[in-house]
């Protein structure tokens, strides 16, 4: 009886081996927004790739009529758990003030940990489809408002808030402000943090490491994603972004999870190809 056991539990570890293999591979996050187009026609599908492609968290963009990507948040949920991945944030660029209590609610229900703010919220953002230029309408004492009590409410059910950059906010508005750096200066960590999308930050001609350094701890969720010789998007690790510079300063910046992002794909290149060759990248990089 005793070898039978023993013989049982090493036919088990054995022929476990491969799948234990396989979830130790898993690493880091990936922006849903990459892949939006594949996630509207079959989300549990794209999902599975997801989770094939190597990646083990996921961050969400695609809630609306208080569901996420059609399906009620306990079901996003269970879909999330049964495929192995973990949400750990998502952007709600549809927030209010009328509909925050509500939005805060199913994104606790969806079992995420950060509730992104991904652009200045209630018509604040504009873009300029002339010059492909984005900007936003308020100033940045205003957004420094919004932000913070939304913050509070989400401090109050247990989520944390984060802010999410483009190229604009590094940029002097009409008053001579950095947004960015007000937004810094003037919100209170217990309640608002940030999101820093490197590639933006880059965009920018802003480094990224001088904000670790001037502002340590504020950064807990980064957007990786390259930039290309023309200044596009591209897979991680196919462009010119030092990441391994970034990431020696992980600690400083207080990032604790970073998701691939790729805005758009060109030269035939489909968003679940880029999404294989970024995680090929990461791990490359040194990107746990």
């Amino acid at each position: 009886m005793k070898n039978t056991s023993i013989k049982f539990l090493l036919f088990l570890f054995f022929l476990g081996g491969p799948f234990l293999s396989q979830a130790q591979k898993k690493s880091g996050g990936l922006a849903l927004y990459t892949v939006r187009d594949d996630m509207a026609t079959n989300a549990r599908a794209t999902l599975i790739e997801v989770s094939e492609a190597g990646y083990k968290n996921i961050e969400a963009a695609g809630y609306e009529d208080s569901k996420f990507y059609g399906m009620p948040p306990s079901d996003f949920k269970n879909l999330l758990g049964e495929i192995g991945l973990k949400p750990i944030s998502t952007h709600q660029g549809s927030v209010t003030m009328e509909n925050a209590d509500s939005m805060i609610a199913d994104v606790k229900e969806a079992g995420f940990k950060y509730f992104v703010i991904p652009v200045p919220p209630m018509g604040l953002f504009k873009y300029d489809q002339q010059t492909n230029t984005m900007s936003m309408t308020g100033g940045a004492a205003n957004l420094a408002e919004i932000i913070t009590t939304l913050g509070k409410k989400c401090e109050a059910a247990g989520l944390k808030l984060l802010y999410h950059n483009h190229d604009f906010e590094f940029m002097k508005d009409a008053d001579g402000i950095v947004p960015i750096d007000y937004l810094l200066e003037n919100t209170d960590p217990k309640y608002v943090n940030f999101q820093m999308d490197l590639f933006w930050v880059t965009k920018a001609g802003a480094d990224p490491i001088a904000y670790f350094e001037k502002y340590p701890g504020r950064f807990k969720i980064w957007h990786v994603k390259d930039m290309d010789e023309k200044g596009r998007f591209a897979p991680v690790g196919k462009g010119k972004i030092d990441f391994a510079r970034i990431l020696e300063k992980k600690k400083l910046s207080g990032m604790k999870y970073y998701m691939v992002e790729q805005d758009m794909t060109f030269d035939g290149l489909q968003p679940i190809d880029a999404i294989k060759i970024s995680h090929e990248g990461i791990r490359k990089i040194g990107f746990k």
